[in-house]
């Protein structure tokens, strides 16, 4: 059982100005998977606060995999590519850019998208859209692809040929 932090960006949810839908899809999702959900939490599009969330998670908590939701887009507050991208250790590009790929199959605003994704140590951190429908497009279609990948990442098989 992978462990997950998730953290969603937006400075209404996070001023209770907005419902965090995004948050909540990705946590039923997982759970329904199996994965054991340690924290979930909004913070501000604020790099200090960003940051923190993930250096928390990811050091602290140790989590298998960090997937944030929201400040990917062209808004001067969306940082959250940036933050990631600053605190990895190694990129993971293709996970980011198959989620795109496969999101352009369905609305061309896609290529708006800039999440990354990439490893901090033993973590895994994916960034996601904001919006509900894309967060559940993009892990219906990459999930099982990053259980794999955890399972390399955690050393939990050595198996990276395919079946």
């Amino acid at each position: 059982m992978f462990t997950v932090g998730i953290i969603t960006a937006s400075d209404k949810g996070y001023k209770g100005q907005r419902e965090d839908i995004s948050g909540k899809v990705i946590e039923d999702i997982l759970l329904e998977k199996g994965y054991k959900i340690s924290n979930r939490i909004i913070v501000p599009d604020e790099p200090k606060d960003l940051k923190d969330a993930i250096i928390h998670m990811a050091d602290e908590l140790k989590v298998d995999l960090i997937l944030t939701t929201g400040g990917t887009g062209f808004s001067k507050r969306d940082i959250t590519p940036e933050v990631t991208t600053e605190l990895c250790d190694r990129m993971a590009n293709g996970i980011a850019e198959a989620i795109r790929y496969y999101s352009l199959s369905i609305t061309p605003r896609a290529m708006l998208s800039r999440g990354v994704s990439g490893i901090r140590k033993d973590t895994l951190i994916v960034n996601l859209p904001g919006s509900p429908k894309a967060v559940k497009e993009a892990l219906e279609y990459s999930l099982d692809s990053i259980y794999h990948g955890l399972e390399i990442l955690t050393n939990s098989t050595s198996d990276c040929a395919r079946k």
